[in-house]
């Protein structure tokens, strides 16, 4: 692939259909869902069904002579150079006939074999060193023996599996691996299979860049290599084809929507289904890099499965499966607590970015703090959470924004809990209050 303003439609040979033929789908197809959009939108011209339909104007004046033809559309003015037009009677009982399978009239839908063939050729093939990886990974403190696993996982084929104890960072981790493609790919808008669409671009999940090139087939959309996150509310369904039967159309399941990015299941293990559940519906993906989708109505068909899966998780390995399990998922990294010395970095770039003063021996007496009443290690995602707690305490306060043992007491006292033990000595020691006389103070 190419970095973004080069020319995609030349290299991708996507240029801008000119005929019916080259949109590569059945006429009969780009005839309904022009005649829908023309319905919605009432009356209407050639100018704007072609930026609802995503095809050149030049292409919408031949689709709207054939509908002519057909005496389903009429041309009632011109405004400069700009067909005004209007569904006849006709046209308008054939709409509406066409809206009982499918209320579907936006971007027409490129074909199968077209989509397989650009996802093929936009495979990932980047240069993943030590270098680009310090790079991608600029904004949080990770250290080189971390990167030089991450590394390779990224260039070898297969699942990566991210494991460790809770807040060590590897839903960041697994967020900034996209970083390493610095290159751009194009998505469709949707695909057409058996004239069934098939929604595919998201602007939720993929980024567009802002300059889209005028030569290519307006049908694709020009996007940063997608970095699709689910967690626990991930579910079986989501991973086919879903059908929306009020609008006739089908969704792409959520490894088609991340075809040539990374797709990144976090909470592996709190899903619906099982780990093992999980693993078994990508065996095939995961190892001959296809998937096979089936229609409502049992067509089955195959896609690409062009994505990096990446699992996370802080559950113990051995609860989610057994050694033929992990067997398939070649590569595995644990992620650790962090030491001192990355800890005292983290709470320093914390400090500077919201502006809170670091009192000498403040990182130190932290650690402490931390493994005392934490988790008895460090983790990346305490400076952060502290520093957020000590400003609302000097907010509260009126005094100013500074981290010494004083404040970091006061934060930990509500941040950490408490552990039991003292909290039934609290309970003991304390003078029981009557509840007719609390009330009456009350009042």
């Amino acid at each position: 692939m190419t970095d973004v303003g080069a020319p995609l439609a030349t290299e991708l040979n996507l240029r801008p259909p000119r005929d019916v033929e080259e949109l590569g789908v059945p006429s009969a197809l780009v005839h309904d869902i022009t005649l829908r959009r023309a319905l919605f939108e009432g009356r209407t011209s050639t100018l704007r069904l072609s930026d609802g339909l995503c095809i050149s104007p030049a292409l919408v004046s031949k689709v709207v002579e054939e509908l002519r033809e057909l005496r389903y559309l009429e041309v009632q003015g011109l405004d400069g150079r700009d067909y005004q037009l209007a569904l006849t009677e006709l046209g308008r009982e054939q709409a509406n006939e066409r809206m009982r399978l499918s209320r579907y009239s936006g971007a027409i839908p490129v074909s199968l074999d077209e989509y397989r063939r650009v996802v093929r050729q936009q495979e990932a093939d980047v240069e993943v060193t030590r270098e680009r990886m310090r790079r991608a990974f600029s904004d949080l403190v990770v250290n080189d023996a971390l990167l030089d696993e991450l590394g390779p996982a990224l260039i070898a084929q297969g699942a990566m599996f991210l494991y460790g104890p809770p807040g060590t960072g590897k839903t960041s981790i697994a967020e900034r691996l996209i970083r390493i493609h610095e290159d751009v790919i194009v998505v469709p808008r949707a695909v057409e299979v058996d004239s069934q669409v098939i929604t595919v671009f998201d602007p939720v999940v993929h980024e567009p860049v802002e300059n889209q090139p005028y030569d290519l087939d307006p049908r694709w959309v020009v996007c940063r290599r997608p970095a699709i996150i689910a967690g626990g509310e991930l579910t079986a369904d989501m991973l086919d084809l879903q059908y929306e039967p009020n609008n006739g159309i089908y969704l792409a399941p959520l490894h088609m929507q991340a075809n040539n990015g990374i797709f990144v299941i976090d909470d592996f293990g709190r899903q619906s289904m099982t780990p093992s559940q999980l693993l078994n519906r990508w065996i095939v993906p995961l190892d001959r890099r296809v998937d096979f989708l089936s229609l409502s109505y049992g067509v089955k068909f195959e896609i690409p499965f062009e994505t990096k899966v990446v699992l996370s998780t802080n559950l113990d390995p051995s609860s989610l499966g057994d050694e033929a399990f992990f067997r398939r998922i070649q590569n595995k990294i644990f992620v650790k607590p962090i030491s001192d010395e990355e800890f005292d970095e983290v709470l320093r770039r914390c400090c500077e970015a919201m502006g809170i003063v670091l009192q000498d021996g403040a990182a130190e007496y932290l650690r402490k703090v931390s493994r005392e009443q934490g988790d008895g290690d460090l983790r990346p995602y305490l400076p952060g959470e502290v520093c957020k707690i000590l400003q609302a305490v000097c907010k509260y306060n009126k005094s100013p924004e500074v981290l010494e043992p004083t404040t970091i007491d006061a934060v930990a006292n509500v941040y950490f809990t408490h552990r039991l033990d003292d909290a039934q000595k609290w309970a003991t020691a304390a003078t029981p209050i009557e509840g007719p006389r609390a009330m009456s103070n009350r009042s």
